[in-house]
């Protein structure tokens, strides 16, 4: 069946302040078909999807859509020509109904029977499974997109934009998305996926089209192209994707964490007994579905929340030294008993680094405060920061340019550059590539694999499946704050660890109902914080 074009952005262009988002991009968007939009982070796809949705308006540049020159200036605009995009961070009223949201704000001529009637017609056709009349605070994050597509296509949009779809579903939870997706493409509708997850645009679309630094590269048929020859066109040059795992060898005890509880900033439980083992010269990743633990197991082993009674922490010097407790040790007593612990946490700027400072100034904070300070002088921290700059490939001005100014992905780079400088013998990080494009990202996989060379053990919270099977040696699953297992990478499958997040455990039966309703309890916060501290993409 030939393809009609929907969709053709034409030379397209937009400026925020100094920064360049996009650059003359032109771009067909065809019905019958799943188009993916690939990019680093930075890149400029959601800025240009935005457009398209109305968010933003084009510097310079046309918009037709069915043929048609279109002027859309706002969400509103996009929806009356059929346009619909799902973001990142859902736009939902809590204490609303499914129903309730779907059809909130429109003048609706339908009473609620006929209104609930619709939606389920519409979920039977495409194969959605949702319930009308359930709370949205009673949803998990699956749901809540579920429940965003739902409503788009009940206000007519033949034309839809996934923004990072994927970016906190189980696999389980993706593949039912795809194959929703795959539901609308057959019905001709125009379906564009915003991500940089090669697994996905392989696995799910027809044409994937590339940018790069905000400008347009070109398109390519799905089934032309692999993961190279994509990252390619993505970075502009060769990449190597080998993540090495090296064997670990003469492992040693480093942190044993038993019976580990503690509560959040609003008096709810966050751990729940978690107990296992570190040993030096290994990756132990955590996985688990965002908000189930894994900011608070962190904190709370680097002495920035207080543990509950009956926690134990246990610190195993090397050396045969004898061993420390961690309890009740504020983040200066730590570094005060001899324990080298670094930590890069999920807060770049509220809890990493200070924002109102350059490079250079973040690196002394480190050791600040000690009585033999690590740098005597400003020339230390300020080749450290050159060489953390430069081996990282940060982009900025100068390092005496405050961190803030620079974009979510050079933040991160500046912190984890300096959290591996300071020699550590337990390294702790909290999605250490998030926001970092392909290449930088596998910078950083081989950083952590030569602290394991170096005897470091590494306790790596992260999001990608795909990169904890290959890059960790073991993985330890939370889910809402409970431990569900601690497998061996190499043998484990992402369909395993799939099921341990939600909770499916021979005897935590119950846990499966706690994780659903856990799951999307911390999605909206953590959007918003990306957003305030992500690059413009």
């Amino acid at each position: 069946m030939e393809q009609s074009i929907a969709v053709q952005m034409q030379h397209i262009s937009k400026r925020f302040g100094a920064v360049q988002a996009n650059h003359q991009v032109t771009l067909e968007i065809k019905r019958g078909e799943i188009l993916s939009l690939l990019g680093e982070n930075g890149s400029g796809k959601t800025t240009l999807m935005n457009m398209l949705a109305g968010i933003y308006y084009p510097d310079s540049g046309e918009i037709y859509v069915n043929g048609q020159k279109a002027s859309i200036r706002s969400p509103k605009d996009a929806l009356a020509l059929g346009i619909g995009m799902i973001h990142q961070h859902y736009k939902l009223v809590d204490v609303f109904t499914a129903a309730e949201n779907i059809v909130l704000g429109l003048k609706e001529s339908l009473n609620k029977r006929q209104i609930i009637e619709k939606i389920q017609s519409i979920c039977e056709k495409y194969g959605f499974q949702i319930d009308p009349n359930q709370k949205v605070y009673n949803m998990s994050v699956s749901e809540k997109q579920t429940l965003e597509i739902v409503k788009v296509l009940y206000r007519g949009a033949d034309i839809l934009i996934l923004d990072e779809p994927t970016a906190v579903l189980t696999p389980q939870e993706a593949e039912r998305l795809f194959t929703v997706i795959r539901n609308m493409r057959d019905d001709r509708k125009a379906v564009v996926i915003i991500t940089h997850k090669l697994q996905e645009v392989l696995s799910v679309s027809d044409r994937v089209a590339i940018l790069r630094k905000g400008e347009y590269v070109g398109t390519v048929k799905t089934k032309e192209a692999t993961e190279l020859s994509l990252t390619e066109m993505m970075v502009g040059k060769k990449v190597a994707l080998d993540i090495t795992r090296t064997q670990v060898k003469q492992k040693q005890l480093r942190l044993q964490v038993e019976n580990l509880s503690c509560y959040n900033q609003e008096g709810i439980k966050a751990l729940d007994n978690v107990s296992f083992d570190i040993y030096s010269g290994e990756i132990l990743g955590v996985a688990g579905i965002s908000g189930c633990g894994q900011k608070e197991l962190l904190e709370t082993v680097a002495g920035l929340t207080p543990p509950a009674e009956g926690s134990t922490i246990t610190y195993y010097p090397p050396r045969e030294q004898p061993p420390k407790s961690l309890i009740g040790l504020s983040p200066k007593k730590i570094r005060q008993n001899g324990i080298a612990l670094s930590f890069v946490p999920e807060d770049r700027l509220g809890m990493g680094l200070v924002g109102s400072m350059g490079m250079s100034d973040n690196m002394m904070l480190k050791n600040y405060g000690q009585g033999r300070p690590f740098f005597t002088s400003s020339k230390a921290p300020k080749a450290l920061a050159e060489k953390i700059r430069d081996e990282l490939e940060v982009v900025t001005p100068g390092i005496s340019t405050p961190v803030r100014r620079l974009s979510g992905g050079n933040v991160q780079k500046v912190l984890v550059g300096r959290e591996i400088a300071a020699e550590p013998t337990v390294l702790m990080t909290a999605y250490a590539v998030r926001g970092l494009d392909i290449h930088t990202s596998y910078t950083i996989y081989h950083l952590l694999d030569e602290q394991k060379k170096k005897g470091v053990a590494v306790l790596y919270v992260g999001e990608d499946l795909d990169v904890l099977l290959a890059l960790c040696d073991r993985i330890m699953v939370l889910c809402a704050g409970q431990v569900t297992g601690i497998v061996d990478a190499k043998s484990t499958t992402k369909e395993e660890l799939g099921l341990l997040m939600t909770g499916q455990r021979n005897d935590t039966q119950e846990l499966s109902d706690t994780c659903e309703q856990d799951k999307g309890n911390h999605l909206q916060q953590q959007t918003q914080q990306d957003e305030q501290k992500g690059e413009v993409e």
